[in-house]
């Protein structure tokens, strides 16, 4: 077998290979492209050539956000509804007919303001009849007293004279009253809702005429777990939601604890006011409840985006020194967009918000946004709670 051989052109001193020309080159084609990779990898390698540094990966780019001290609320949440302060429905205690209705539905009033006016002529009349037998009675007795005196009658008749002297004046305050009722007065200040009669209509004692409600402040009812109990105190403060108001918190404060446990669900009534200035908040609203137990002036909080669950446990990573490092933390109260961390930071930390799922522990990181405040370690710095 012909085998390639080495030979040296004494002209040119250059290294020649010769090959039988009855054989196929595909051999010694793939060894000189062997040694030439070779040869390559030889000069990149570090110390051999290759630049110090290249062919490292470049620095993942993140957003970050600095760790601050906010107010930290430990808080129990529940669900509830809406109440008025003060409701009644308007109900007649006489009967009568309906002769004015004077108040315009959904109306303000005041408390004594008139609502209705029932027919009066019957109970004028009956105050017109009391007084004047009572005019005759205080006649009578006058009489009686002057004769009584003069022993010109017995006692048992003058007793029978003073007795309906008083019978008479009772009478009269009596229709008196009746009359009074003749007016519908509002028993406090609030809001009329719809009536339910017109001018002209006959009502009989006891029927519903028009709801009145005071909606400022308005209550809030809702229940809590009995584990709760040793904490909730009158006077602690409510953070209360409607769907009506998306964004918006209204503040409260409970009055009122239940003196019993619902012996079914093992949970405790509360009942809370809210300030309602502007009637904006309306009785059976759904309502999302916070009750704060206590407020930490000085939780150290960040991003919720932050945490990188990992099994049982939470993890963030710091930026230090341009480089990213993966930090255990353990989390307390959960706010809107925001975390509580009990340990594993401090104040100023600067931590990665997103991009850490292409980060790992000790890569080189940049920063999208830096954080506005001082005092962060690796360069960063803290935002003014």
């Amino acid at each position: 077998m012909d085998y390639p051989s080495l030979h040296i052109d004494r002209n040119t001193s250059q290294k020649v290979i010769r090959m039988p020309m009855r054989h196929s080159a595909a051999p010694l084609i793939a060894t000189l492209l062997i040694g030439t990779a070779a040869t390559s990898m030889a000069a990149d390698a570090p110390g051999k050539g290759g630049a110090p540094g290249s062919g490292g990966p470049p620095p993942v780019r993140v957003e970050v956000a600095a760790a601050s001290v906010e107010a930290v609320n430990d808080e129990v949440t529940a669900v509830g509804s809406l109440q008025s302060n003060e409701a009644v429905v308007i109900r007649p205690e006489i009967a009568g007919r309906v002769t004015k209705i004077l108040f315009r539905e959904g109306q303000a009033v005041s408390e004594g303001e008139a609502l209705f006016n029932l027919d009066a002529q019957e109970y004028d009349a009956q105050v017109a009849q009391s007084a004047a037998m009572l005019k005759l009675a205080e006649l009578n007795y006058t009489r009686a007293k002057d004769l009584r005196e003069k022993t010109l009658i017995s006692q048992q008749e003058y007793d029978e004279t003073s007795a309906k002297l008083e019978e008479s004046k009772a009478k009269l305050a009596l229709d008196k009253s009746r009359l009074d009722k003749t007016v519908i007065r509002s028993p406090f200040n609030g809001v009329v809702g719809v009536r339910n009669v017109s001018p002209g209509a006959y009502v009989k004692p006891g029927d519903d005429l028009v709801t009145l409600e005071d909606i400022n402040p308005i209550k809030v009812e809702f229940r809590v777990p009995e584990t709760y109990a040793r904490q909730i105190q009158v006077g602690q403060t409510l953070l209360v939601r409607v769907d009506a108001f998306p964004g918006e918190t209204f503040t409260g404060q409970v009055f009122a604890i239940d003196t019993r446990m619902d012996s079914q669900t093992r949970t405790m009534l509360l009942r809370g006011r809210i300030p309602n200035g502007k009637r904006n908040l309306k009785p059976g609203m759904f309502a999302r409840v916070s009750l704060v137990l206590a407020t930490r002036s000085n939780g150290l909080v960040i991003p919720e985006q932050a945490i990188v669950p990992m099994g049982n446990d939470a993890f963030v990573f710091r930026v230090v020194d341009g480089k990213a490092t993966q930090t255990r933390v353990q989390t307390g109260r959960r706010m809107e967009g925001k975390v509580e961390i009990r340990t594993g930071l401090q104040k100023g930390d600067v931590v990665i918000t997103a991009g850490q799922i292409k980060v790992r522990d000790g890569a080189a990181v940049a920063p999208v946004d830096a954080p506005s405040a001082g005092g962060a370690s690796g360069g960063g710095a803290t935002k003014t709670p």
